[in-house]
């Protein structure tokens, strides 16, 4: 199994995820607790393409990213009332644990293998990278949902610039924006 630039497996877990009401406090709060930092926020963002139990879908998000040694976690706020996988979780056990995020080197492959298991799809997007994510309800079998993560030479290089802004960090610049999701064209 190859090892990402960034410490993880590149076919592992990669990512703990967590749907919360604010994401500045709950930067914040991961910093203080869990030493997880410098974040990198997307403050508003809509992916260009988005598909929530087969019907396309414009979920608005705040999206933070931070290390912690090599595990990233993400932070998500949804900021507009549109159905999706977010406010599923929030409605039936409140904010907190949403997924764990597993890397798919070779995406097609990894969500036909979820599909095979009896895993059910909720939700697909394309993110700001051109890679795709697809959701699979795994609640009845682990705590969370999982995301597979197709995995570029982009995502990587991403994910580990992000990683290695965590090493030996100082506190300063403990938030760093984003640009915004640009529109498909």
């Amino acid at each position: 199994m190859p090892i990402m630039n960034f410490g993880q497996p590149g076919d592992g877990i990669i990512q703990t995820a967590f749907i919360v009401e604010d994401i500045r406090a709950a930067m914040s709060l991961f910093t203080n607790q869990l030493n997880v930092g410098p974040w990198f926020l997307r403050e508003r963002g809509v992916f260009p393409w988005q598909v929530y139990k087969g019907e396309p879908t414009s979920v608005e998000l705040a999206i933070a990213m931070g290390y912690s040694g090599s595990m990233q976690y993400e932070l998500i706020q949804q900021l507009n009332d549109v159905p999706s996988v977010y406010m599923d979780v929030v409605r039936k056990r409140g904010y907190g644990l949403h997924h764990f995020g597993v890397g798919a080197p070779d995406y097609a492959a990894r969500v036909e293998s979820y599909r095979r298991q009896g895993f059910e799809l909720h939700y697909e997007a394309e993110v700001a990278n051109g890679n795709r994510v697809a959701y699979f309800d795994t609640t009845h079998v682990l705590p969370a949902m999982v995301e597979v993560i197709g995995m570029s030479p982009a995502t990587e290089a991403m994910f580990t610039k992000y990683q290695q802004a965590s090493v030996g960090r100082d506190g300063s610049d403990p938030v760093r924006l984003r640009p915004p999701v640009p529109p498909k064209a």
